[in-house]
């Protein structure tokens, strides 16, 4: 909370913008790191939305990257109180991630934590579709 204290008053006094990321150490827990992002607030797909998800997944993972980490977790951001859709949100999450993995080395493991069960269904569905487009 004392690395948080200290972004919020140096460097986002208004708070992590939607899409950004930064990085404290994991405190008392048992990751050595927490990478801090921000996703959207839900408005339809039409002010933004999956620009500033792929955007938060993106600099996350160059944040990983950056610091040489060999893994990194990540929960479905932005479709619990933020309203995104987790189809859509799920969606542009994978892709982001292959993407990003695709043209950079470094990290070897890249997890989603999820929610609940139908969650991780679509997730599966979404990596089973990514998977069989780009064997096409």
């Amino acid at each position: 909370m004392q690395e948080c204290r200290r972004i919020r008053e140096t460097i986002y006094p208004r708070g992590l913008p939607a899409g950004e990321a930064v990085m404290t150490t994991g405190g008392n827990l048992k990751a050595r790191f927490v990478i801090h992002t921000v996703g959207p607030v839900w408005k339809g797909g039409e002010s933004g939305e999956p620009q500033l998800l792929s955007n938060a997944y993106r600099n996350s993972l160059k944040i990983a990257r950056e610091k040489g980490l060999k893994s990194i977790s990540f929960p479905s951001i932005s479709t619990g109180a933020y309203g995104y859709p987790v189809t859509k949100a799920s969606k542009v999450a994978l892709e982001t991630v292959k993407e990003f993995l695709e043209s950079n080395k470094g990290l070897q493991s890249v997890v989603f934590v999820l929610f609940s069960e139908p969650d991780l269904e679509v997730y599966e569905e979404g990596m089973k579709l990514l998977w069989a487009n780009s064997n096409q």
